[in-house]
């Protein structure tokens, strides 16, 4: 658990980057921030497509080589924008190399551990190892702008280079990939407890016969469309355009970044009273609340930000960190019901590639309506009412069904 929420923690902070990127870049190329942010957006969606590929790839090999391998790829790759010169350059080495391997260490490395180690607290579990990418937002961000602002945006590269390679040996010596790899069994297994059979396909094939299999599933399909509303308005939005926003309306730089990750800390809150509630509430109803409370606080987002820290931007910021990722213990435990525990993992990844298709629309969406109209209100309005429209929409998952029936 500890070794899990390390490497996601720094995996966030290797993400978190590019939003401290977007102004220093533009001030040393001259590039358009829809250059840039077109960068963000191929490595959002990228994070998202490998997901289900590397939860297969995770049952296939293991995951400490999975995991190990991506790190290293992300060192090399962060280290070697230090010496772009080209827009392509940002896009290939940010978005595609940096995207595939934070991809291959996504939530789905979260779920691979929970289903392995738990039968019971799942929800708990996966809310803890979530928060983990709330804690690498609020170590790294300020950090990152401080670096950016202070020693130039190479210096950016070069520390998540530094902290990528650093997590390998920890991934080499302490990782276990199972209870019964040490002699033990699932926390809260029962007694007549046996391990889920691994597939004969091929990781590749399974992945590809499970989006098969489900995507014709209707809670598979409304799964996908919520969490694609999900990845819109955080990552995509929030987590990539929060400090240009903020920037806009004279902010300093450094300090809309301490904001955003002051949105980190109440995420760890929030994820964790998620996991919690998922554990014991209907998931449906929790989804409900969280996207529904989302939407409305979207709307109200352009009228208060100032120039300087505001009260009212406090309680957004609040606010918004404990919804943040507060989606994801009630969303993988409804994932389990498309194709049954078995496949539950890769659903889940192919859920996720939703919400990082949803997150790079909003990262180069935003900017394009930045440049043609001046600002970001629209982008939020959007981002609101989609929101609100996803809120209807989980309510009708599994329609019929008692609690108990979700809990597979």
């Amino acid at each position: 658990m500890v070794v899990t929420f390390l490497t996601l923690m720094a995996t966030a902070g290797f993400r978190s980057a590019p939003s401290v990127l977007i102004v220093p870049l533009e001030d040393a190329f001259g590039w358009s921030r829809s250059q840039v942010s077109l960068a963000i957006a191929i490595n959002v969606l990228l994070y998202g497509l490998i997901a289900p590929f590397a939860a297969a790839l995770m049952e296939r090999f293991t995951v400490r080589k999975v995991v190990m391998t991506s790190l290293t790829f992300v060192a090399l790759s962060a280290l070697s924008t230090v010496f772009i010169t080209q827009p392509w350059h940002l896009w290939l080495l940010w978005g595609v190399c940096v995207g595939i391997g934070t991809g291959s260490m996504a939530l789905v490395f979260a779920a691979t551990v929970a289903n392995r180690w738990f039968v019971k607290q799942k929800g708990l579990v996966v809310g803890a190892l979530t928060a983990a990418s709330a804690t690498g937002q609020l170590i790294f961000l300020p950090l990152l702008s401080h670096f950016a602002v202070t020693y130039g945006w190479e210096s950016v590269s070069i520390t998540i280079a530094i902290a990528s390679i650093a997590v390998v040996p920890l991934i080499f010596l302490f990782l276990k990939e199972s209870p019964e790899s040490i002699g033990n069994s699932p926390y809260g297994a029962p007694d007549d407890w046996q391990p889920i059979p691994k597939s004969e396909l091929s990781a590749f094939r399974l992945a590809i016969d499970t989006i098969n299999k489900a995507k014709s599933n209707r809670d598979f399909q409304i799964l996908f469309f919520t969490f694609f509303v999900c990845g819109l308005s955080t990552n995509g939005l929030i987590g990539t355009h929060f400090i240009p926003a903020a920037h806009d309306h004279g902010m300093a730089q450094p300090v809309a970044a301490s904001l955003l990750a002051l949105v980190g800390v109440f995420d760890v809150v929030g994820t964790l009273c998620s996991g919690y509630l998922t554990d014991r509430f209907d998931p449906r109803k929790l989804l409900f609340f969280y996207y529904g409370l989302r939407g409305l606080s979207l709307f109200l987002l352009p009228s208060i930000l100032f120039s300087s820290v505001h009260p009212s931007t406090l309680v957004f910021v609040i606010f918004y960190g404990l919804d943040w990722v507060a989606t994801v213990p009630p969303t993988l435990v409804l994932s389990r019901i498309v194709l049954g525990p078995g496949r539950g993992t890769i659903v889940y990844g192919w859920i996720f590639v939703a919400h990082q298709i949803g997150a790079s629309v909003a990262a180069l969406g935003a900017a394009v309506l930045r440049v043609q109209l001046g600002n970001y209100a629209v982008s939020f309005y959007i981002a609101a009412a989609m929101c609100l429209f996803a809120a209807y929409l989980v309510l009708q998952i599994a329609k019929g069904k008692e609690v108990s029936e979700l809990r597979v």
